[in-house]
């Protein structure tokens, strides 16, 4: 059983700790941790799942659209995303996705956008995606070359999306292109892709350690009307930060699921399993890494929940949840190979608790912006604050 002190903190409200705890008995009961051959059903069955559950509802924004709120709850995303990675990381990712693919819609989007695509993210009736990397373009936005030149009434989109999560099985893309209004990352423009639309092709499917729905997405001469675009021609990049910025913290908080799922597990092996005649948990190696275990998740969840509640604050968070989503990200690696470890053999044994942890936690060091380049972000910002006080 997950320690919930941490829920007594003072960045929570108590319709927090409700939310929590709900969410936490309906995974019990709805979400199976098992191995899925087919994962695009699988996924497609979550996504029905929670939007049938009413947890959809806190991914979106505006209550007239079937939010939960008129602003996004940003403890809320990170209780609920912590709280499925616990018990089942496609689960999780299926939440995460819904969110993040429907975020600059929630953000930046028109009354007319809002109503046509966020209703029905919320049912679950629509699978949303998020297309900005590219294959020279990853962390690099500016290197964008995916490209959308304006013909009247239309825009006509040319080039590629690559590491797209939903890839395959969404309904709809936000799909980012340079539109060249200013050179580099000013130039940048976002707009809506409906599945199906022609010139619109998923051309690869994509295959990772821990299966998820992922593709390289290609646009030949695809027509999208102009009314599709979110918000101001070349303001892309700012949708699609302000969006990240989101959604980063919610990384930081399912690592942290992950890794209390892994602390749970060391623990009931550690005091089951016999060796040389005492448990494995009497031995003082063990206890102290248990001990590093527990405190290094501490330590990840203040910093997670601090950037959480700043966000809720309507403060800036760019650099605490750049520190978030690093330490709790290169924390639940630690805390799982560390339990993996206590397992002996039995850890690296297939569909395993803590095999698939193993599995699950590596990409969150990667996507929404890698462990190095959370660092530069810190860096950045500090380096900001200083010369703004030097002037």
């Amino acid at each position: 059983m997950a320690d919930k002190t941490y829920l007594e903190w003072p960045f929570f409200d108590a319709r927090h700790a409700v939310l929590e705890r709900e969410l936490d008995a309906w995974a019990t009961q709805h979400i199976a941790q098992q191995h899925e051959a087919d994962v695009d059903a699988a996924c497609r069955h979550l996504v029905r799942q929670l939007g049938d559950g009413g947890w959809l509802k806190h991914a979106i924004a505006g209550a007239a659209y079937g939010a939960a709120g008129e602003g996004i709850d940003t403890r809320a995303i990170c209780l609920i995303r912590e709280t499925l990675a616990r018990h089942n990381g496609l689960a999780d990712f299926a939440f995460a996705m819904q969110g993040l693919g429907s975020g600059a819609i929630s953000l930046h989007g028109t009354a007319a956008q809002r109503e046509a695509y966020l209703p029905r993210v919320v049912r679950g009736d629509a699978i949303a995606a998020f297309a900005l990397s590219e294959p020279q373009a990853g962390s690099d936005v500016a290197a964008m070359q995916c490209a959308a030149v304006r013909d009247g009434d239309h825009y006509v989109l040319n080039g590629e999306k690559t590491w797209i999560s939903n890839g395959g099985i969404a309904d709809f893309y936000v799909v980012f292109a340079r539109t060249g209004e200013q050179p580099g990352a000013r130039g940048i423009s976002a707009f809506i892709v409906d599945a199906g639309t022609p010139g619109f092709d998923i051309a690869e499917r994509i295959q990772v350690i821990a299966p998820h729905p992922l593709a390289r997405l290609t646009f030949n001469d695809c027509r999208i009307p102009a009314a599709q675009r979110i918000g101001e021609a070349g303001q892309g990049f700012k949708v699609a930060m302000s969006t990240l910025d989101v959604f980063r913290t919610s990384v930081a908080a399912a690592a942290l699921g992950f890794a209390r799922r892994a602390l749970d597990e060391a623990l009931a092996h550690a005091t089951q399993r016999k060796m040389f005649g005492q448990a494995l948990s009497d031995f003082q190696m063990t206890q102290a890494k248990l001990a590093q275990m527990a405190t290094g998740i501490d330590a990840a969840a203040l910093l997670t929940y601090r950037a959480a509640w700043q966000r809720d604050q309507g403060r800036n968070v760019t650099k605490e949840a750049a520190m978030a989503k690093m330490t709790a990200t290169e924390t639940a690696q630690q805390v799982i190979d560390a339990a993996l470890q206590m397992f002996g053999g039995l850890g690296v044994v297939s569909e395993q608790p803590v095999e698939r942890l193993y599995r699950e936690i590596r990409a969150l060091r990667i996507y929404e912006g890698a462990t190095e380049v959370q660092q530069l972000i810190i860096a950045r910002e500090l380096l900001r604050a200083a010369n703004t006080k030097e002037q």
